[in-house]
């Protein structure tokens, strides 16, 4: 059951389904509307909406500003091989924002799904980093 929600705005709903569902191991929850859908992966709900479609969370500010995708702030997923799975997605066409970089508690890279929101692959190298000690 998702405990955390993030909402991202992305250019293509369907589009995002396949590269959150396909790539990532994320689940289709609902998409009961071109312009929404819910996903999930483990405690993560992942809220998707199109920028100016109607009411929701893609709909445009007061001052007719929409809500546009891209930006810094991400969600991070732990993987433990990130090597392998960078170059998979770097196979399949996936964009990345930079190349694999150490930190003092793993290994990250910033990749953009195809709207160009960030998700960070990050891979722990401490047993204090892990999202669970065990894994």
């Amino acid at each position: 059951m998702a405990t955390v929600s993030v909402r991202y705005i992305v250019n293509d709903v369907d589009e995002a389904i396949g590269f959150y569902c396909h790539d990532l191991g994320f689940a289709e929850v609902m998409h009961p509307a071109p312009a929404f859908a819910m996903l999930s992966r483990g405690d993560l709900r992942l809220v998707l909406s199109a920028p100016g479609a109607g009411p929701g969370g893609g709909q445009a500010m007061p001052d007719g500003t929409l809500p546009a995708p891209g930006g810094w702030n991400r969600f991070a997923i732990e993987v433990s091989d990130l090597e392998s799975l960078v170059g998979t997605l770097r196979k399949q066409g996936a964009r990345f924002r930079n190349e694999i970089v150490s930190g003092v508690g793993g290994r990250q890279i910033l990749l953009e799904d195809p709207s160009g929101n960030p998700v960070e692959l990050f891979e722990p190298t401490r047993a204090e980093a892990r999202l669970s000690p065990s894994a």
